[in-house]
């Protein structure tokens, strides 16, 4: 494993994370959507998905193939179609016949950790960045001696 390579598993850890923080601003905005465009019903929580990237690699000590990581990559997003709020608004233009709309069943607090909890990663793969940068910079100015 090269110095690169923990370089690129931290960038794909960025994405992963800053792809996770654009999830959970579209959460956090539509938190009151009671009816999307489509006019399907209120908005519907929605969860990124992903794991551990793998690659196939030779060994070059004992010859034979191994695999490694490469980081993490998105493998998509999941829509939360259950527990929807209902609230008792019987003149909202979205009640229905009883009275009752359906809020999306976005939790602000639930969301407020998981970006707090998205922050504190990106942060941490961004010092691991600089940190690498930092070794290939002292490597270079040893080799310049």
């Amino acid at each position: 494993m090269s110095i690169f390579n923990s370089m690129q598993i931290n960038a794909s850890g960025l994405t992963l994370e800053r792809f996770k923080l654009d999830t959970i601003s579209t959460n956090i905005a539509n938190v009151n959507t009671t009816r999307t465009e489509d006019g399907e019903g209120p908005y519907i929580k929605q969860t990124v998905e992903f794991e551990e990237n793998f690659q196939r690699a030779n060994s070059q000590l004992a010859n034979s193939p191994t695999v490694k990581s490469a980081g993490v990559r998105i493998t998509g997003i999941d829509a939360d179609e259950e527990n929807f709020r209902m609230a008792y608004e019987p003149n909202h233009p979205d009640a229905d016949e009883d009275g009752y709309v359906a809020y999306p069943n976005v939790d602000m607090a639930d969301e407020m950790v998981d970006m707090m909890t998205a922050i504190r990663s990106y942060d941490a793969n961004v010092t691991a960045i600089n940190s690498s940068k930092d070794m290939l910079k002292r490597a270079l100015e040893i080799g310049r001696q």
